[in-house]
């Protein structure tokens, strides 16, 4: 019940984070029936490409035998080496269809996931030894959607076999009366259509298992709401300590601004709610603005900027302008250029003047 409460609890999504730690350990979507399609289709392949040259092989091989069965003495020691031989013929004859069956059931691994090396799968866990779990194992939603599945493969595979052994039953029994040499021939045909038709219907048994096992995964990745929040601490980093470092950020920016206050040229009020301070020196292609702030942040740079005889004046729209538009150490922007250029001429032009 308890675990049946905690699925019932994982209501999230899971976060990229959650799903690369699954990976991790080992736990990633497959198929095994995608993987039986994959092994099908390159025995298929490998039957049509090296079918032909084994089964020669092979019959030649044991027609020798056969017909000179009578002279092969009966001693354990000979029929031994008569055993050895005969495995070794084999598995060079049919060496090709193992290696492109091989080939096949890589790809229906790497189809599925990229390449992963864990030894988490393979590590001790107590929980593997309760009977609860081995129980939910057993008699579980998945254990009993593995039964269903598997009976239904049986049945639809039996049907397919049942089907193209009843339409050759006329060949099977005149192999009574054929030549070895023509039986593995006659038998390879036989197995073909019958891997065909298996081969088509385990297309879209793997196809649809491979989607119920990415959707089993998905759902098994889900996270509850604290686990979504834990994340989301671990990651971004706790709320309360991203909140202390944005104020020591803005009181180092702070400090950074009154610093340079005493250097500014003019300071652009509104006439306590906003405040830009701008500096301009000769060579310069545009005044910079070294300095803003709303509010209390304005009424500071005020004060700095009367106790160092800084400038100070009152243009409610161009300081409000100038506060929406610029950035601190950037250049005024060209449409605020001429009601700028009026405010400096005319400081200048008073500074030249109590000179």
């Amino acid at each position: 019940m308890s675990d049946e409460k905690d699925d019932d609890d994982k209501t999230e999504e899971p976060t990229q984070r959650k799903l690369e730690e699954a990976i991790k350990k080992g736990d990633v979507a497959k198929s095994i029936e995608l993987n039986t399609f994959f092994i099908l289709g390159g025995f298929t392949l490998a039957i049509l490409i090296a079918g032909g040259h084994a089964v020669r092989e092979t019959a030649l091989s044991m027609r020798s035998f056969l017909m000179n069965a009578h002279q092969v003495p009966s001693s354990g020691m000979t029929m031994q080496w008569v055993s050895a031989r005969g495995f070794g013929e084999a598995m060079l004859a049919s060496g090709g269809i193992f290696g492109i069956v091989m080939v096949a059931a890589l790809i229906g691994c790497l189809i599925q996931h990229r390449p992963l090396w864990t030894f988490e799968p393979m590590t001790p866990k107590l929980s593997k030894l309760s009977l609860m779990q081995g129980a939910k194992r057993i008699f579980g939603k998945e254990a009993i959607a593995n039964f269903i599945k598997g009976m239904l493969k049986v049945v639809i595979v039996g049907a397919v076999v049942g089907v193209v052994l009843w339409r050759e039953h006329d060949r099977l029994d005149a192999f009574t009366r054929m030549d070895i040499a023509a039986i593995l021939p006659a038998t390879a045909a036989i197995v073909m259509k019958m891997m065909i038709g298996v081969l088509a219907i385990y297309f879209f048994v793997g196809v649809g298992d491979f989607v119920y096992q990415r959707f089993t995964w998905m759902k098994r990745q889900r996270m509850t709401r604290e686990e979504l929040k834990q994340e989301y601490k671990d990651t971004d980093g706790n709320p309360e300590i991203k909140a202390k470092l944005r104020q020591i950020r803005t009181q180092r920016l702070r400090r950074r601004m009154m610093a340079q206050v005493p250097e500014a040229t003019v300071i652009v009020t509104n006439p306590t709610h906003y405040a830009v301070a701008l500096k301009y020196e000769a060579g310069m292609d545009a005044p910079i603005c070294v300095a803003k702030g709303v509010d209390a942040m304005a009424l500071k740079i005020r004060e700095v900027a009367n106790d160092h005889d800084v400038p100070i004046i009152e243009n409610p729209p161009l300081a409000r302008a100038l506060h929406a538009s610029v950035d601190l150490d950037e250049s005024v922007p060209v449409e605020h250029y001429k009601a700028v250029a009026e405010v400096i001429g005319f400081v200048l032009r008073t500074r030249r003047r109590r000179a």
